[in-house]
């Protein structure tokens, strides 16, 4: 098939971008070296990256333990660290106002997803906790909630549970009913799930709970009530918080980067962009198999090594799962997960 040919235009629009994006990165590379041969940098210090804009970051200072102490500073990057993410642990010096980025600190760990181009991409590192939020409204999708949890396992990140909005349920049987079969289903597969609402006293207290001195990544579909969760556990801090649409009862994003912000009560609570999917084009078949820590852990009995679960004779799953020891629902969950990874993976 022969390419498209450009208009005069179009390639010079194409041509205009180009020379902008590499007149950014000149002054950029020229800023840096700029600030390093000044040798006016102070000392090197131990910092947190707060959050990332382009070719800048906003660090703050940390203590022997980690925790973020003193204002942050936006810093320059220099060239080889294009990678950096909000909970990256970064070395750091400052002159005047301005500062500079010279070393990265290796990850404990790193959550990740494909953007909308299927490039894998970080969205947040050293994290003690993703707190995955779900709620009545918008309306809950129980197979992104399984991606991030086949996420976290892959990651290592140790999940927390989150049904906002609980007030909305009181009044609702069939609300109530939804409320016990999400917490029956997750809690006896081994996760642990709490209850919130910021609309009533002690709403919070179950989260509160959970956060004392870890790092935590607020995570789940727009609309859901993260901004409102974290804006009331920090009330000093200004944060966006948006509503639902009225006709689609669709959330509305608020929060366009991930940012990490002190918690008084300790540790650091990260907020990161509402989504409306979870990529997991990244990770491969066993990956799946592997996050779905109630299918794993039969999977290992099934007659063939290759076993997918649907109809083959001495599937161990499926005998699970007419025994009641997996459920159906997240046995479909796995399947149509399977059928969404690209490259040959599923």
């Amino acid at each position: 098939m022969s390419k498209r040919k450009l208009t005069r235009q179009q390639a010079w629009r194409i041509e205009k971008i180009q020379k902008e994006r590499l007149d950014r990165a000149a002054r950029h590379k020229e800023t840096v070296e700029t600030l390093l041969d000044a040798g006016s940098l102070g000392n090197e210090q131990s910092g947190r990256i707060v959050a990332r804009f382009g070719k800048q970051v906003e660090v703050v200072p940390v203590d022997a333990l980690g925790q973020p102490q003193g204002d942050a500073v936006r810093c320059h990057l220099r060239a080889n660290l294009t990678n950096l993410v909000t909970g990256d642990h970064v070395v750091f010096q400052v002159a005047d106002d301005a500062g500079i980025v010279t070393a990265q600190e290796t990850r404990h760990n790193v959550l990740e997803r494909p953007d909308s181009r299927g490039v894998t991409k970080a969205m947040a590192a050293n994290i003690d906790q993703l707190v995955i939020v779900t709620a009545l409204e918008p309306a809950p999708q129980p197979e992104l909630l399984d991606r991030y949890l086949v996420a976290t396992e892959v990651a290592g990140i140790p999940p927390l549970i989150v049904i906002n909005k609980v007030d909305l349920m009181r009044d609702s049987d069939v609300n109530q009913n939804f409320l016990a079969a999400i917490k029956n289903l997750y809690q006896l597969i081994g996760y642990p799930v709490v209850e919130t609402s910021t609309k009533e006293s002690g709403g919070l207290d179950a989260l509160i709970a959970h956060l004392k001195d870890k790092s935590s990544v607020f995570i789940g579909q727009s609309g859901v009530g993260k901004s409102s969760l974290v804006q009331a556990l920090l009330p000093e801090e200004d944060i966006r918080v948006g509503h639902l649409h009225k006709q689609t009862r669709l959330g509305r994003h608020t929060t366009s980067t991930a940012r990490l912000y002190r918690y008084a009560g300790g540790g650091s609570i990260i907020d990161s962009p509402g989504i409306r999917d979870f990529g997991l084009d990244q990770i491969s078949r066993t990956d799946v198999e592997f996050g779905f820590i109630d299918i794993r852990e039969h999977a290992g009995n099934c007659r063939f090594r290759d076993c997918r679960h649907r109809q083959e004779p001495g599937c161990a799953v499926l005998d699970a799962v007419q025994k009641g020891l997996v459920s159906k629902r997240r046995l479909e969950s796995f399947q149509r997960i399977l059928e969404t990874l690209s490259g040959g993976n599923a």
